[in-house]
């Protein structure tokens, strides 16, 4: 079980850093004299280098090797977290940001592909589990942790922290992970990985930037046509492409287009959950980062209470009713977080920050797996990579929509100053584009997914699918099992 500690070492790094970073966006503002809405830029540029980047990860392990890809995704990664931590403008510190996305997409994936080809069958499912710790573990203690460095040290420190964890990765890695390569590697679509890549994060930059004089308005109007172009040209390229990096036709499968379509509006919403409440809590409530961040930590810890529930839940209620009305529910404590104010007692904060974490958690759940439903053997590495895609845009796209909510209730108030009635319309807002998602949802046949929930004899034929509480990771987690060795896209 080496395999799996190293690769959930990466994993446990990963998922820290980004929520670290949530509790201390104040603080970085702060210091680099920057609006603290404009360090959107900061979380929004991260995944939008994940999403660019992702679906040639597992290309890169399968031509380069695994292990050489996996450490060098590490090393790029802790570079990244270096150069964060000397920034001094949020040029720098923003370029720092898509360093550590570009690390952070080759290092997840291709650690997960290690697992699958190193790992025997029969002890696949006991080394995932070791994979969902770190992913736990990190949105919890991460908040905390990173409110506790930057009121008592320097925000500078959350990001150096990397710096030895990446050095037991890399070692680690070294000494314990064989270098995995195929002799049988597809082409690389470059046409497409160029379009995409370059239209993605042409259109989510151009919409996070607009309307807060970072760029002149007319460089925005270019970035957001220009990415709507060349997203448009892509989608042209992949009708004709022999091995299109983001395959398109996937959605053609029902359960399938649900999951991305639905998915991307649901985390719309919630994706501006991890940038708003620590705003709200510090700029508005006058909390500490450290104080802030023993709050916030609470939406994890109801997602871990929900690990050992989903399942009974799927099975007891089905797919379709899970998503319909746990959409709405969900987006509920969102519209509840409105209603905060600095008189709100914290049990009280506490508690429906840990509910809402537990209904969320089991809507990514439900989510993510609902996605391999009808993917067979053959198409589930394309799936996972789709999927992985349109989940860090999604959540890209909730944070600038949750920022772009906060101006827009300034310019209506013409109040340049930050309330919390800025705050909640903000969040009865995201809640509203999250509680979207049950029109699509509601599409669903009534069986759709009763094979993964084990209501039917399994078909001989249906692809292997495995589903249980694997929250809101990148879809790769869920539907391993059944990943072909050849051709692998991404994990």
């Amino acid at each position: 079980m080496l395999v799996p500690l190293v690769v959930a070492c990466a994993l446990f790094m990963e998922n820290m850093d980004s929520t670290v970073i949530a509790t201390s966006l104040p603080a970085i503002a702060a210091d680099l004299h920057q609006d603290p809405i404009t360090l959107k830029l900061a979380m929004t540029s991260y995944l939008i280098s994940l999403a660019v980047f992702i679906p040639a990860s597992g290309w890169a392990a399968d031509k380069f090797g695994a292990r050489p890809v996996f450490r060098g995704a590490i090393v790029v990664f802790v570079l990244g977290s270096i150069l964060c931590g000397l920034s001094s403008s949020l040029a720098t510190f923003v370029a720092s940001r898509v360093v550590q996305g570009l690390g952070g997409a080759m290092m997840v994936p291709v650690g997960r592909l290690v697992l699958l080809r190193s790992v025997p069958r029969e002890e696949l499912v006991t080394a995932l589990a070791y994979l969902t710790v770190p992913a736990l573990i990190g949105p919890i203690l991460g908040p905390p942790l990173g409110g506790f460095i930057t009121t008592y040290f320097d925000w500078r420190w959350i990001f150096w922290i990397n710096v030895p964890i990446g050095v037991l990765g890399v070692t680690l890695a070294t000494l314990f992970i064989a270098d995995i390569r195929e002799a049988d590697v597809w082409p690389l679509d470059v046409t497409g990985f160029l379009l995409s890549g370059a239209g993605l994060s042409s259109l989510s930059f151009g919409l996070t930037v607009i309307g807060r004089g970072i760029v002149p308005a007319p460089v925005t109007a270019a970035l957001i046509a220009g990415g709507l172009v060349l997203v448009g040209g892509y989608c042209v390229h992949a009708r004709c492409a022999a091995h299109p990096i983001i395959d398109l036709a996937l959605l053609r499968i029902p359960t399938f287009r649900a999951s991305v379509a639905g998915g991307f509006v649901f985390r719309l919403g919630i994706g501006a959950l991890p940038f708003l409440l620590p705003l709200m809590l510090q700029i508005g409530f006058g909390l500490n980062p450290f104080q802030s961040g023993t709050l916030t930590f609470a939406a994890a810890a109801g997602a871990m209470l929900m690990k050992t529930t989903a399942r009974p839940i799927l099975r007891w209620l089905g797919f379709r009713t899970v998503l319909v009305w746990n959409a709405a529910l969900s987006s509920l404590f969102m519209v509840a977080y409105g209603f905060f104010s600095p008189t709100t007692p914290e049990v009280l904060l506490w508690v429906a920050l840990l509910a809402g974490g537990f209904f969320r958690s089991l809507m990514f759940t439900s989510i993510n797996a609902i996605a391999y439903a009808d993917i067979d053997a053959p198409q589930m590495s394309r799936a996972t990579s789709f999927a992985s895609v349109a989940q860090q845009l999604s959540l890209s796209t909730g944070v600038a929509a949750g920022a772009g909510f906060i101006e827009l209730s300034q310019w209506w108030h013409a109040d340049a100053t930050l309330t919390v009635r800025d705050f909640s319309f903000a969040f009865y807002a995201v809640a509203l584009v999250s509680a979207s998602a049950s029109l699509v949802f509601a599409r669903l046949p009534a069986d759709a997914g009763d094979l993964m929930r084990g209501v039917r004899k399994r078909d001989a034929s249906a692809a292997a699918a495995p589903t249980g509480g694997l929250g809101d990771q990148p879809a790769a987690l869920v539907g391993e099992a059944g990943a072909p060795r050849k051709p692998v896209a991404s994990t």
